[in-house]
């Protein structure tokens, strides 16, 4: 793990940093205490004064310690006047005092009066130190100051190994995937856990789309006796509104489809008016003050979950990511794995910084920090990770805003998004993508301020750059990492610089460690792929199932994350369609890579109309008068299933998801191939010793 514990290490490992005083490489002495969190207790004493009561109640008492938690904190003088602030034990910095009338509404402009500075290093941890305050007006007013220790157990789990929840879910899983496996391929004999081979979907985004389409890709797999043979259900944007829905069901994967899918048909094929209603919209509003008095920073992020969990469900979902824990007591449904992305407020392109965050039911984290909290935990507040306080567990209709937040894209991203053309959209990313290999010495702005008249560094350049990158419907979540530091050459290290695609990962002051906010959005504007959950360390994926929902190009997607997997040295297949695939697709198409033993067998399965216009079912012709059902009109101008269509009409929902269902069911011999490899490459031992499950 690259980012520090409290304690524990050694000084040429810290980097000393004063989280809120300065960045990384400011004014901390390394050393074991570098790390280490303390506990301020502030209380006043008024047993000495002689002033009237009335006179000490005109009067405010402000407390600052900078680079802690707390910052700033004012309370009138009274007898229950208390203050807690936690601050990094090693850090240099003062304590400051001063006492302001309310009656004037100004401080006292006498600095030597009513002002007090204490620094911290002359407090001796847990013993009680009284100071008076220089006050002419309140004499007798002490404070007494007691430093002492936080706990040094961490709410933060560090590291990038997987959580021991995850671990034990595995063994279980694997005793239902050996089953299926056993019934799937008709084997004559049990397999032995270390035989059984990590199956996991990979599902894209594409609103309804994509929803609607991952239904039917489902209810194939469960049709065919596949769906069990499956360990790890990654999606993004669209996709994780199907999977939030499902996994509301403890036993979602054990019950026929048919329900769910049922539900979502009623509720995609109806209005969307009534969220727009002025009853609706109260309701918003006080969900939304609700939200904000229980202590979650609401945006507009928020209004956009509310109304979308009201198209999607027409009533509120009592339900919360955790809860999902019970969907894997038995092992009895694969691991859902949701992402999204975090991004800089201001300043910088989407595509400039970009951070992978994954979510689970056990554990939200980043992994590019190996940093992770419990799932019932993310949108409280930490600081140097420790729980500062914890807030009510957010409903899932919030992460679901999240895990689709297309509206905190800056101006510069709409500005090149409307003026260039698609393929230069598309060389746009390549170019990121591939940049990420090049030094990181210092960062270079966007081709849009590098015109002769915007300079960088001139005031223009600098005020036009800010409108341009700034985030008017920024999302925000209260920051886990917040105030922990990174260690020295973190950037070389292999588990750090595997997720580091930007060239702001080079300067620890930049890092998102050093913010008290994440702004999170659709994971999709970088990448239309949930591809990175499955590479993460101890998962160690055989064969991955690629549900593709982006139109009209069905290897673009994953021709893009097959770049970007190799460019952070990721084991990713091969991917390089015919010419002839490329022309007309079909249904599944299968890559691998035979000269690097980790990388997974992967199966694509692009949302095309190929046999499906001609076969009512999987080697069954249509008749004539049963062709009009396999006109499923998928890029036309006039098709129902563009990006930002929320309705559909019943006919255009069954069609999709008949079409999709299809595709699977119809690749049937080729996926049961593909498990038959997968089992062999695991049985066979072909992975090095270090990728061994």
């Amino acid at each position: 793990m690259w980012l520090s514990r409290p304690w524990g290490a050694a000084p040429e490992d810290l980097l000393p940093a004063s989280p809120g005083a300065g960045g990384a490489g400011c004014g901390v002495p390394a050393g074991k205490n570098a790390r280490e969190l303390s506990c301020l207790d502030v209380c006043l004493d008024r047993t000495g004064s002689t002033a009237t009561v009335t006179d000490q109640d005109k009067l405010e008492l402000e407390l600052e310690l900078k680079g802690s938690y707390e910052d700033t904190q004012t309370s009138a003088l009274g007898p229950a006047s208390a203050f807690h602030f936690h601050y990094m034990a090693a850090q240099e910095a003062n304590l400051s005092a001063r006492l302001r009338s309310s009656a004037s509404n100004g401080w006292n402009s006498d600095k030597s009066a009513g002002h007090l500075t204490v620094p911290l290093r002359s407090l001796a941890m847990g013993k009680e130190v009284t100071i008076n305050i220089p006050a002419t007006n309140t004499p007798g007013v002490r404070l007494q100051l007691k430093a002492e220790g936080c706990p040094k157990e961490l709410a933060v789990h560090l590291g990038f190994d997987l959580c021991a929840e995850e671990k034990a879910f595995l063994s279980r899983r694997k005793q239902v995937v050996a089953k299926a496996l056993k019934q799937a391929l008709q084997l004559d004999r049990d397999l032995q856990e270390d035989e059984v081979p990590v199956v996991g979907i990979m599902a894209t985004g594409g609103g309804a789309r994509a929803m609607t389409s991952l239904y039917g890709h489902l209810l194939a797999l469960q049709k065919l006796g596949l769906l069990d043979c499956v360990t790890y259900f990654s999606g993004i944007s669209g996709s994780t509104w199907a999977m939030a829905h499902l996994y509301g069901d403890p036993e979602w994967s054990q019950k026929d489809l048919e329900g769910p899918i049922k539900y979502a048909r009623e509720h995609l094929v109806k209005s969307k008016m009534e969220a727009f209603s002025p009853e609706r919209l109260a309701s918003y509003h006080q969900e939304l003050e609700l939200r904000a008095k229980q202590g979650h920073p609401t945006t507009f992020v928020d209004l956009w979950a509310l109304v979308l969990e009201f198209m999607l469900h027409g009533q509120v979902t009592d339900q919360k990511l955790s809860e999902q824990r019970a969907a894997l007591e038995q092992g009895q449904n694969p691991l859902p794995l949701y992402l999204s992305l975090n991004v800089k407020e201001n300043n910088l392109e989407t595509l400039d910084f970009k951070e992978w965050v994954e979510f689970s039911p056990y554990e939200v984290g980043f992994l590019k920090y190996g940093a992770y909290v419990p799932s019932e935990l993310f949108g409280s507040e930490f600081f140097m990770g420790q729980l500062m306080r914890r807030l009510p567990e957010s409903r899932i209709c919030f992460l679901e805003g999240i895990w689709s937040n297309i509206f905190s894209l800056n101006l510069l991203d709409v500005w090149y998004d409307l003026l260039s053309s698609d393929d230069t959209r598309k060389q746009h990313i390549k170019d990121k993508i591939r940049n990420v290999e090049e030094s990181p010495a210092s960062l270079r702005t966007s081709s849009w301020l590098e015109a002769s008249w915007l300079q960088p560094g001139t005031a223009l350049a600098k005020a036009f750059k800010g409108l341009l990158t700034g985030r008017p419907l920024h999302q925000h979540s209260c920051n886990f990492l917040w105030g922990l530091q990174m260690h020295q050459g973190y950037y070389s290290q292999k588990d750090f610089s595997t997720w580091a695609d930007c060239q702001l990962d080079s300067t620890a002051s930049q890092l998102t460690p050093q913010e008290p906010q994440l702004c999170l959005v659709d994971a999709g504007y970088f990448l239309n792929t949930s591809c990175p959950s499955m590479f993460r360390p101890g998962r160690r994926l055989d064969l991955i199932l690629s549900f593709d929902y982006s139109l009209p190009s069905p290897f673009e997607a994953l021709q893009q994350t097959e770049v970007y997997c190799r460019a952070r040295g990721l084991p990713f297949p091969r991917v390089e369609p015919s010419p002839q695939d490329q022309r007309q697709p079909t249904e599944c198409h299968l890559f691998s890579d035979p000269s690097c033993p980790d990388a997974p067998v992967l199966l694509h399965f692009p949302l095309v109309n190929a046999s499906f216009r001609d076969h009512s079912a999987p080697g069954v012709r249509r008749s004539p008068a049963e062709l009009p059902a396999g006109q499923v009109d998928l890029t036309g101008t006039t098709s129902p299933y563009s990006l930002f269509n929320m309705t559909y009409k019943e006919e255009d929902f069954d069609r999709l998801l008949q079409l999709s269902d299809y595709n699977i069911r119809n690749s049937q011999g080729v996926i049961l191939q593909a498990l038959r490899t997968a089992m062999k490459h695991r049985a066979l031992g072909t992975r090095p010793p270090a990728a061994q499950n």
